[in-house]
């Protein structure tokens, strides 16, 4: 029933995604034409490489690897990768919790950067259900120093002893009043914001700035899995986007104290959960992923919803996959594509200068097994603005770096658009300039 519902889902809303039949690797030839690998980097055992995130500054050349355990007895903890040659990525450090081997857990899953005050810090997501840090969500690194890493130090560790299990996901945002929050998710209802300004200068206890809801009713379980905040033009708020229980939502977080919703996005066929969930430059467009094999990429559109007709939104106007049998794990916009590590699709980009009709441009496969199972592969990916260099973390085959023709570099005024993206403009601090 499932896969007799998502094959008329696809093929009722879309062809864009019949393009992608044409798309997949062989033993031969793993990618497109237009997709070249830079460099490759093996880091360990299988499954034992989590998300990734990539400086932007060109003069900053570091990507950011968290590392995990599914399996195995792999160290858990992250990795510092030096990008002067992308050709030949070089690992700086491998840095392992000193609890290591009394925490039970998947340990490092997500990684993020941020800058303020001119030093630029790493904030490592960690989960472990048992042992001395089962409280442990994130651990805050100052990376100013690189690429001396005997220079690189711990500042804070964010604990939560009474919601223990740590932070599944994070993302970092410049809210528009000019302070980093750091956004997690949380053993609880709803998503937790810390002022990161607060834990770098030694001030954790009090960092804790908000909690933003997740509708439902009361007494079930109701928690995101991912989310990512920017800047909307239109409105001039500060804008949330979560997946998590019954689907996906957008709040007004302009006032961290009083979060408004803005839209929903439930009972939608197919989708009883939301994960990963990330709108196009001016937050028209949303791509929304549900973390289930043979489920596609929706497509939606939330203008109904912007101009007040509507406040929930249920039908995707378009979806797109690479291979209907996988399912994929994160992406990033750049506006009208979108770079997707797709798990055992590897690096899968497609476009949306139709978004009722989303085309594959070009893809590569990281991992050419299927041995791990539908959840192995690619799990990370990112881009850097400055001059299109696309990152991937894979599960079992380590760091690569690719280039793709023509995409030298993003910028959205040069494609119409807001120039917004998961890229935070942290030396910027207008309403106007900050996204």
């Amino acid at each position: 029933m499932r896969r007799t519902s998502i094959f008329l889902l696809l093929f009722g809303m879309t062809i864009g995604a019949q393009a992608t039949t044409q798309s997949q690797s062989t033993p031969l030839k793993r990618g497109s034409d237009n997709i070249h690998v830079q460099g490759h980097l093996p880091l360990g055992g299988p499954e034992s490489v989590a998300d990734i995130e990539l400086e932007q500054e060109l003069d900053r050349p570091y990507a950011y690897v968290a590392r995990a355990r599914y399996q195995g007895n792999y160290d858990r903890g992250m990795d510092i990768i030096d990008l002067s040659d992308p050709t030949h990525p070089k690992l700086l450090l491998h840095w392992v919790n000193e609890n290591d081997d009394l925490n039970v857990g998947v340990g490092g899953l997500d990684i993020k950067y941020f800058k303020h005050s001119g030093r630029y810090y790493v904030v490592l997501s960690v989960q472990f259900r048992q042992g001395p840090d089962n409280d442990l969500g994130a651990i805050v690194f100052d990376v100013t120093g690189l690429p001396d890493v005997s220079k690189v130090r711990e500042v804070a560790r964010i604990r939560e002893p009474d919601m223990p299990g740590g932070f599944h996901n994070i993302f970092i945002y410049q809210h528009s009043n000019g302070t980093p929050y750091l956004i997690t998710t949380v053993r609880a209802p709803g998503a937790n914001m810390y002022d990161l300004s607060k834990v770098v200068s030694g001030d954790v206890e009090n960092a804790f700035a908000a909690n933003i809801p997740i509708p439902g009713e009361e007494g079930t379980r109701l928690s995101y899995h991912d989310f990512y905040a920017s800047y909307h033009p239109d409105s001039g708020e500060d804008r949330f986007y979560g997946g998590g229980s019954g689907g996906y939502y957008v709040y007004d977080i302009s006032n961290i104290d009083a979060p408004e919703i803005r839209v929903t996005l439930n009972g939608i066929s197919g989708v009883n959960r939301g994960h990963t969930f990330t709108p196009g430059p001016n937050g028209r467009y949303v791509i929304a992923e549900t973390e289930y094999q043979y489920a596609p990429l929706r497509i939606f559109d939330l203008q109904p919803a912007l101009d007040g007709d509507v406040s929930n939104i249920r039908q995707p106007i378009s979806a797109w996959t690479a291979n209907w049998e996988n399912l994929s794990h994160n992406h990033e916009v750049r506006w009208p594509f979108v770079f997707v590590s797709g798990y055992l699709d590897g690096l899968q980009v497609f476009s949306l200068m139709d978004p009722k009709n989303p085309q594959t441009v070009g893809y590569y496969d990281t991992i050419p097994t299927d041995a791990g199972g539908v959840m192995d592969g690619a799990f990370g990916i990112d881009v850097r603005n400055a001059d299109g260099l696309i990152v991937i973390s894979d599960g079992s085959t380590g760091f690569w770096t690719f280039r793709m023709d023509g995409f030298n570099g993003w910028n959205g005024e040069d494609w119409g658009v807001p120039d917004i993206s998961s890229v935070q403009k942290w030396d910027e601090q207008s309403k106007e300039g900050t996204r």
